[in-house]
């Protein structure tokens, strides 16, 4: 059995910032529970599995703690391997996943996520969401997230999160979000139920914070900024009910 391991920071924008992600690149699946070791003793925020599978991959996705459906920025990373690393040449790569058929193409310094877009829709503000964010939304949004719009890009950056309150929030994690001072949007991401208080860079919540922002803003192309302490930069791009997330990654120090 052969087994290859990467670290890699993708949506980066300087050298301190992106989402750590390993990545481990299989010549055919372990048993669940040892992906899930694997994972955890990686340590980072999220690990893909990848296994060739004829001219296509299979990719899984584990935080330190379980197995989930779809990770963006462990996608991105697994695109560097292969095409930096591994050294595939034709410029864009299938993907076999749970979450259904992905691809990951090259553009110069960039790499482009295909995935599906995941719009929620309008809700009221449960009790528990109020307790948790401390403040009025401007609207919130449920889908595979649950997700508070706030007014401005100071109070994205000023939330304290209240985790106990958020693992009790019936959705895999909170996204906070707001209209950008320097981006169209920005976002910060919690998921403590599944091993993240908060997520670096989260490409997967921009499958839901997209397709919301380009209606609001009335155009398809947007450029987010993730504002965690780390923080990372993700240009979207909605089309039909695809969202295609653009970033730089590299090979962490």
């Amino acid at each position: 059995m052969n087994k290859k391991s990467y670290i890699i920071d993708a949506f980066v924008n300087d050298r301190f910032s992106g989402n750590p992600a390993g990545v481990c690149v299989l010549d055919q699946w372990l048993p669940d529970d040892e992906l899930q070791e694997i994972a955890r003793d990686n340590g980072m925020p999220e690990t893909s599995m990848l296994v060739p599978q004829g001219e296509c991959w299979q990719i899984r996705w584990y935080t330190p703690v379980c197995e989930v459906d779809l990770c963006g920025h462990a996608t991105l990373a697994a695109g560097f391997v292969l095409f930096n690393i591994l050294g595939i040449q034709n410029g864009q790569v299938k993907l076999k996943s749970g979450a259904g058929d992905l691809t990951i193409a090259l553009d110069d310094d960039y790499l482009i996520l295909d995935f599906p877009a995941r719009p929620g829709k309008p809700t009221k503000a449960s009790r528990l969401l109020l307790d948790a964010i401390k403040t009025d939304p401007v609207e919130v949004i449920a889908g595979v997230d649950i997700m508070a719009v706030l007014g401005t890009q100071q109070q994205v950056l000023a939330f304290v999160p209240d985790f106990d309150r958020i693992r009790q929030l019936d959705r895999r994690g909170l996204i906070i979000t707001a209209p950008g001072d320097e981006a169209d949007f920005v976002s910060r991401f919690f998921a403590p139920n599944i091993g993240i208080d908060e997520d670096h860079v989260t490409g997967s919540a921009h499958c839901q914070l997209a397709p919301y922002w380009a209606e609001i803003m009335g155009k398809n192309k947007l450029l987010a900024h993730q504002l965690s302490p780390r923080g990372g930069e993700l240009i979207c791009e909605l089309i039909d009910d695809r969202v295609f997330i653009a970033g730089k990654c590299r090979k962490a120090d």
